[in-house]
């Protein structure tokens, strides 16, 4: 989504109008932070349709860095466009989510409180359809390492545990005409140099010496049982 997109979202709220019409005052982390284009493709290449993802169901994709995880989720309801106020810095409005009933959503899928994150052999963090053991309520992000958990329809705001900030947003836009989706750009506060200073042997090894190479043209989008071998259920 564009601004002018983004503000056309927030009009239907008087929260977000009043946070587009503040926006220069925003610490810098709460404006969109661009990267490059790329088109969301299935694993043969092709473009993924909006209409075509399985709702509440896992898909991972990696952006804007090769080594760097992001949740798309189609949830079952609108996502509207919600001021989000994390503990220790200042709010941003956050845009909602896209499509065609403004329903799909994508998160960077770093923990925003010990960095666990999906890897190819395990993943204790993922989005639950159903409360997960010391859940609040359905349809949260669920990170097992004590437990922090993450609205998606709500900017990925921490709902419980000791998580001190929500997940990054990342950006899409939606075609209407090809049902197409990109994204662009990230919103809220990156984990990236932290990610990659914790992990920077571990991701030599999975990823190899593009680990920090930015995403480009396209990025391939799998269900997360397809991506991991051993998604933990908490």
């Amino acid at each position: 989504m564009d601004r002018r997109g983004f503000i056309e979202s927030c009009t239907a709220g008087a929260a977000c109008a009043s946070a587009v019409a503040s926006w220069p005052v925003f610490a810098a982390d709460a404006r969109p932070k661009p990267y490059s284009r790329v088109l969301l493709v299935n694993e043969a290449g092709d473009p993924i349709r909006a209409s075509g993802l399985q709702r509440l169901a896992n898909y991972v994709f990696h952006y804007p860095f090769e080594a760097t995880p992001v949740f798309l989720l189609h949830l079952a309801k609108p996502a509207a466009a919600q001021v989000i106020s994390p503990r220790n810095s200042q709010s941003y409005a956050w845009p909602g989510g896209v499509g065609a009933d403004r329903s799909i959503v994508a998160y960077s899928a770093i923990c925003a409180h010990k960095l666990v994150y999906p890897t190819r052999d395990v993943s204790f963090i993922s989005f639950r359809k159903t409360r997960a053991r010391r859940g609040v309520q359905d349809n949260l992000i669920h990170c097992c390492a004590e437990h922090s958990q993450y609205d998606p329809a709500r900017g990925a705001e921490v709902l419980s545990g000791p998580a001190p900030q929500p997940l990054s947003a990342v950006l899409l836009e939606h075609n209407p005409k090809t049902d197409a989706l990109t994204a662009w750009a990230t919103l809220g506060a990156e984990l990236f140099d932290a990610f990659f200073s914790k992990y920077e042997a571990k991701l030599s090894l999975d990823v190899g010496p593009k680990a920090h190479s930015a995403v480009t043209g396209q990025a391939v989008v799998r269900q997360l049982e397809n991506f991991c071998r051993n998604p933990v259920q908490c």
